[in-house]
């Protein structure tokens, strides 16, 4: 039987929606990287999720790297040395979930996409190419870095201790949700600027629209193909760190699956292929889910992200603010 704990969720309401904003500006960040590749080729890129696992253990090698070692505390640098150690990890997230996403749209797509295959074939290959990737950081990775992938998480390294910058009414902000939010939408409104204001972007929405007269323009369209999913990964390597932030233990194998339906569900909510509803549409779902956990009980937390990508999808399918990417393609 569910309680409905409604004086919790009044009690707790400014930390629930701080915190929830914050796990909020992580699912935009993944959100985008689904809904730029919707807009453009009408792929649901079920394996982005494991573009961003894989954007999880390269931000971690990279602190290996840098010459860090998993502790039970958090080192102390001063700030200076922590954002460039974290600029750093962060970077090479970014280019291992970028360079990924670009291989995978190389070995799984382009194929498909010159033999004419239908959407079921690409929407199976996602699928499969999602168990891959798992599959080689769960048992390939271990025999060529042994201290990676495997079964178990890995043991965090923590270079960044959270602490409480200021209040609002009875929630307290910390630095960590100050860096996650900031870092996720100045990214977020770069990606929406660079649509809007490039060359690039100007081929990515007209490809989205109508790839036909794209291409006798002068776009090409496996180019702009290529970009998308690499604009999409290099979003998801840095959604990594800042979930690793939020969460240090949450580096497995596994561990991008539950994200990215969350992330799935955030693009389709604010209207997939639409760049700000992915923004507005990670934000609402990071706030329902930790309003839902403390109404319903915290093993409802993951159950609200199915509940409304279910109801989005029975009443409103073209999300909040609907497509923008592909709007006039019919």
């Amino acid at each position: 039987m569910i309680d409905f704990n409604i004086a919790g969720l009044a009690e707790g309401f400014w930390q629930l929606t701080i915190d929830g904003l914050s796990y909020g500006a992580i699912y935009a960040l993944v959100a985008v990287g689904y809904t730029l590749v919707y807009g453009v080729v009408r792929l649901i890129n079920f394996a982005h999720a494991e573009i961003f696992m894989l954007g999880m253990f390269g931000q971690y090698a990279g602190l290996l790297l840098l010459g860090f070692r998993p502790s039970g505390n958090s080192y102390d640098l001063g700030t200076v040395a922590t954002v460039g150690y974290l600029a750093a990890a962060m970077l090479l997230g970014m280019a291992v979930a970028g360079a990924a996403a670009v291989g995978l749209e190389r070995v799984a797509y382009r194929p498909l996409r010159k033999r004419g295959a239908d959407r079921l074939a690409f929407l199976i290959s996602a699928v499969g190419m999602s168990f891959v990737l798992q599959e080689l950081v769960h048992l390939v990775l271990p025999q060529l870095w042994p201290s990676l992938g495997g079964a178990d998480a890995q043991q965090p390294i923590r270079l960044v201790e959270q602490t409480g910058q200021f209040r609002i009414f009875s929630g307290t902000v910390t630095n960590l949700t100050l860096v996650i939010v900031v870092i996720a939408v100045v990214l977020t409104a770069g990606t929406q600027l660079l649509l809007d204001r490039t060359r690039l972007g100007r081929g990515i929405r007209a490809t989205a629209q109508d790839p036909e007269t794209a291409t006798l323009m002068g776009v090409s369209r496996e180019r702009v193909i290529m970009l998308t999913f690499l604009i999409g990964g290099v979003l998801a390597g840095a959604a990594a760190l800042l979930y690793t932030l939020k969460i240090p233990s949450a580096i497995v194998y596994s561990g991008g699956f539950l994200l990215g339906i969350k992330a799935f569900t955030a693009a389709v909510l604010g209207g997939i292929g639409n760049v700000r509803g992915a923004l507005l549409g990670g934000l609402l779902l990071g706030l329902l889910e930790l309003y839902g956990q403390v109404l319903f009980g915290a093993e409802w937390r993951d159950v609200v992200a199915f509940v409304v990508l279910v109801a989005v999808l029975m009443f409103r399918p073209t999300g909040i603010l609907r497509e923008s990417l592909g709007k006039v393609r019919a």
